[in-house]
């Protein structure tokens, strides 16, 4: 209706036909939008005196003017009513509202609040009360069982983790009743053997001793377990001398007497690492005796030997003299014969004495020049018998031309023998060895190949050490372990130097060099 008046405010006197039309749109538009009760009896009143407005003229349209204005206000008033009273209702309802939102705000604040303190524990406490229990079974505590109450979502994770402690304490006692057993055995191995045997580990502790050792280092077995062993070391001669890593031999006085053992230090090894080691003593008195006792026999018997030899040597040469009488063809054989054998016997009683001045550390020397040649073929004859046995064949090498060698002859012959024996000794029937010589700068060397079993890698360093044995040889138990021994001390109090090289299943190479003369 607001378009009415203005429409009447412009023509406030009089209104001409084209006002009309402007005067139309407004009531037509009233017409059409009556809501309210006695809205529509004042649109009919209002149409019909827009009608007459029409018609009218001069002071009769200022009069239906005002009408018109009177009735559109009218129109207003209704209107107005049910807007104020619907705009209080909105008012209250929008003031309901905002006290609703506020109550469920705060009420949504108190349940996120709650949630968000108890939540986090609800989730996290049984995963820190999990982790607990796993850091107990990495300490082997595998009793610790998981129980977290009534709780769904873990259910199924508890079930498992305490089917998994059950399974894994069934196994570590069976592997600890295993453990223990196979502990027992092997302490009861170790306490039968014969020979002393310390355990050490990577850490230098001893982790194990039998009876023996502790017998020989005065000690009780508790007094060395778990002990530091440099410790021990301190205040215990024998055990300082124990720990060092090269292999030699210890003279031990214990119960009274005088005994002799060899030292050997065995690394534990671990894929690459070294993870412990293992000290051997093995008794040697009675190979030492032996020795002792047949040195001081050869010393013995080569000294009488030499007497009667010598008177041997003196009536022959008597004999030969005309002066004492003529003697027949047949006679003059025997005694070249006899003459023979007797310097036979002389070489042999000269090797002996030899062999006990190497024993006892006082090698005398008699140096010649010879070819090398020569040296094999006197220990090629040495050997012809016991090679024939096992029909070894000798394949013969050398580099020509070669020089001489200035060596004590009879010396280096017996080393070489010794090498060609040890040869054939370890050869399959039917095998060959071949015999190498080669000139260098200013040496000569010889070398054995053989084609046995070969020697391993731990033990080659030892090959030279007296009295030593390759473990689990056959021949372990005929030899003294000497003959290699004496053959190094021969060849270095020549200047000369001994080796060898081996590989199992494919046999070994002894060699020594003596310088050119």
């Amino acid at each position: 209706m607001k378009g009415m008046d203005d429409e009447l405010d412009k023509h406030p006197l009089s209104i001409n036909p084209g006002d009309i039309k402007a005067l139309e749109r407004p009531i037509s538009r009233q017409e059409g939008n009556v809501t309210e009760p006695g809205e529509q009896a004042l649109t009919d009143s209002l149409r019909s005196t827009f009608e007459l407005l029409k018609r009218a003229k001069g002071d009769q349209q200022f009069a239906l003017k005002n009408q018109l204005r009177t009735l559109g206000n009218q129109i207003m008033e209704v209107n107005m009513t049910p807007i104020e009273r619907k705009n209080a209702k909105a008012i209250q309802t929008a003031l309901s509202a905002s006290w609703l939102v506020a109550i469920i705000g705060t009420l949504g604040f108190i349940i996120a609040f709650t949630f968000l303190i108890n939540f986090p524990g609800y989730i996290a406490d049984p995963i820190t009360e999990l982790t607990h229990r796993i850091r107990e079974i990495s300490n082997r505590n595998y009793k610790a069982q998981l129980n977290l109450g009534k709780l769904d979502e873990f259910d199924e994770l508890i079930e498992a983790f305490n089917v998994m402690t059950s399974k894994l304490t069934e196994y570590e006692n069976s592997n600890l009743s295993k453990l223990l057993f196979e502990k027992k055995r092997v302490e009861t191995l170790i306490n039968s053997l014969q020979e002393g045997i310390i355990g050490i580990d990577e850490n230098s502790y001893i982790i194990f001793v039998n009876h023996v050792a502790c017998g020989l280092l005065g000690m009780n077995e508790p007094e060395l377990l778990g002990r530091y062993a440099p410790d021990i070391a301190l205040f215990n001669d024998l055990f300082r001398n124990l720990l060092k890593d090269e292999s030699n031999k210890i003279k031990i006085y214990s119960d009274g007497k005088e005994s002799f053992y060899s030292k050997d230090i065995l690394p534990v090894m671990n894929e690459e690492n070294m993870i412990g080691k293992v000290i051997i003593l093995k008794n040697i008195t009675e190979f030492q005796q032996l020795d002792e006792a047949k040195t001081n026999f050869i010393a013995t018997i080569s000294h009488e030997l030499k007497t009667p030899l010598s008177a041997i040597k003196m009536s022959l040469k008597l004999l030969d003299d005309h002066r004492i009488g003529q003697v027949n063809d047949e006679q003059k054989q025997l005694l070249s014969n006899i003459e023979d054998d007797t310097r036979r016997l002389m070489n042999i009683t000269t090797e002996l004495l030899d062999m006990a001045q190497v024993e006892t550390g006082k090698i005398s020397l008699n140096f010649g020049i010879s070819p090398p040649q020569d040296l094999v073929e006197y220990a090629l004859n040495a050997v012809k018998s016991l090679s024939e046995q096992k029909e070894i064949r000798f394949e013969v090498q050398y580099d020509k031309p070669l020089g001489t060698v200035r060596a004590d002859l009879d010396k280096t012959t017996w080393v070489i023998t010794n090498l060609l024996s040890n040869a054939i000794k370890y050869s399959r029937t039917g095998n060959s060895i071949e015999i190498f010589i080669r000139q260098k700068e200013k040496e000569i060397e010889f070398s054995v190949q053989d084609h046995g079993k070969g020697i391993e890698d731990k033990y080659k360093n030892r090959i030279f050490e007296r009295y030593f044995k390759v473990p689990g040889d056959s021949f372990e138990k005929s030899g003294t372990g000497l003959g290699l021994a004496i053959a190094k001390d021969f060849i270095e109090a020549q200047s000369g130097t001994i080796g060898l090289e081996s590989e199992i299943g494919f046999g070994t190479r002894f060699f020594f060099t003596l310088p050119l003369a």
